[in-house]
């Protein structure tokens, strides 16, 4: 079964591919279907994610899912949450990765409480009209580290130190981090959900 995938970055696309192989599920990612980024004007993942799952669906005619995550950090009120990907911007830089943690860590300077979560909300459509889209959530708490550590991942994977393991999700192999990840809760969470549902 083909599944559009609601985005075009290449890390998550990765990872679900891999943790969605067991249903047999073939995820395209929208742009190879020539479809464009949806807008994403609300306030929290869940509607985010609904959004860009119904654009993606009415554009191709395929069942969608998408996910919208992010980093919620302690120190400043859940923030940067469903604004993650542009974090940077608002500080001058250039939207990227790269320029994502810089400013974190500079926005964290001398800030004790480096608490934060990293929230993936998964949502799956049949159609653009499904009034029973399917949703699950993945949260895992760590802290943000004072430095980049380690070179897997992508986003905040650097310094989102999971304090059990006193890794980041960097440091981690792949399989590991997905077996961890908000990501994997959710994916995991999703594929039992369209057993019961949609299977």
């Amino acid at each position: 079964m083909q599944l559009v995938l609601a985005s075009n970055n290449r890390g998550k696309l990765a990872e679900l591919q891999h943790m969605f192989a067991p249903l047999g599920l073939q995820l395209i990612p929208q742009g190879e279907l020539g479809v464009g980024e949806a807008e994403e004007p609300f306030d929290t993942f869940v509607e985010n994610a609904l959004a860009k799952a119904r654009f993606a669906a009415e554009h191709t005619g395929l069942p969608a899912l998408a996910d919208d995550a992010g980093l919620c950090v302690q120190a400043f009120n859940g923030l940067p949450g469903v604004h993650t990907a542009y974090y940077a911007t608002q500080f001058g830089y250039p939207k990227g990765d790269d320029h994502n943690v810089r400013a974190l860590l500079e926005q964290l300077q001398g800030v004790a409480d480096r608490r934060a979560s990293m929230v993936s909300t998964l949502v799956a459509l049949r159609h653009p009209r499904d009034p029973q889209p399917l949703i699950a959530v993945g949260r895992v708490a760590g802290e943000i580290t004072q430095a980049r550590r380690g070179d897997g991942g992508f986003g905040f994977d650097p310094v989102m130190l999971l304090p059990r393991l006193g890794r980041t999700f960097a440091e981690l192999p792949a399989a590991e981090k997905n077996a961890l990840s908000h990501r994997g809760q959710a994916a995991r969470q999703m594929l039992q959900l369209m057993r019961e549902h949609w299977f």
